[in-house]
């Protein structure tokens, strides 16, 4: 196993002490909304920083960019290594005790993510990849599922704050619904593309989302057998925030079906 995907098992692990700690008691958890529906808790600061001291132990000379903190404030920004990391993914269903969040660290190297980690705390499901070396959960390989037509499907999908990406998800929802056997929301992007990867579920969409939330769930689909991609089919996905993860029959369909939202 490479190094800086240990490190990041490490951070990940002391992160997800201190979110089980803080579930026992989820009542006495502070809460701060950034903006409508969507929250940031102490737990999802304290985890951030458990990771981010962490990876900055092992590696003094990386940078950070993370959900709460944002870009590491010009630290080491010269660096060709940039770790990404959300520290809960899912914080609202934490807050309501609805067992449904991870923890997700990816590293990224001149541009190309090389290194993932998600784990899930609840479950204790660690899923792991290092580019060219295939994606594993608990340290059993994992695939994408070879169904090939979408109609044979279980899809995921989901939405960001405010009314316009709630009607596009409806519009959304509705065209793939009638289209594969059901369309479920989750409310974790990471741990949907990491359930896709896992071949648990065959695809996944969503708008409007940040690059903690995907990069290493993309990098998990891709390892996995699977393709990402922006609604167009094209790559950017992680820079644009709109991405379709699936095996390669259904990720063409799934991109044929929603191009209009592109």
């Amino acid at each position: 196993m490479h190094p800086m995907l240990n490190t990041a098992i490490k951070a990940a692990r002391r992160a997800a002490t201190v979110i089980n700690r803080a579930a026992f008691d989820v009542d006495r958890i502070a809460i701060t909304e950034k903006q409508h529906n969507d929250f940031v808790t102490d737990v999802d600061q304290a985890a951030e920083q458990a990771i981010v001291e962490t990876l900055l132990k092992a590696y003094p000379g990386h940078a950070i960019l993370a959900e709460e903190s944002g870009a590491s404030a010009n630290l080491n920004d010269e660096s060709e290594f940039a770790w990404i990391i959300d520290p809960i993914d899912g914080t609202t269903n934490f807050m309501h005790g609805y067992p449904n969040y991870c923890v997700s660290i990816a590293l990224q190297q001149r541009g190309i993510i090389t290194q993932a980690v998600i784990y899930d705390p609840v479950r204790n499901d660690l899923y792991t990849a290092s580019k060219g070396a295939g994606a594993f959960l608990n340290e059993k390989r994992i695939r994408v599922t070879k169904h090939d037509r979408l109609t044979n499907t279980l899809l995921a999908s989901g939405h960001g704050a405010g009314p316009r990406a709630l009607d596009e998800y409806m519009r959304m929802y509705q065209v793939t619904s009638e289209r594969c056997q059901a369309v479920r929301n989750g409310g974790s992007a990471a741990l949907d593309l990491a359930n896709v990867a896992a071949g648990r579920l065959d695809g996944f969409y969503e708008k409007g989302l940040k690059p903690w939330d995907i990069a290493a769930g993309s990098l998990l689909v891709t390892e996995a057998g699977g393709i990402c991609g922006e609604f167009s089919g094209e790559s950017a996905y992680l820079h644009k925030g709109d991405i379709i993860a699936a095996s390669p029959k259904v990720f063409g369909q799934m991109v044929t079906l929603l191009a209009a939202f592109a």
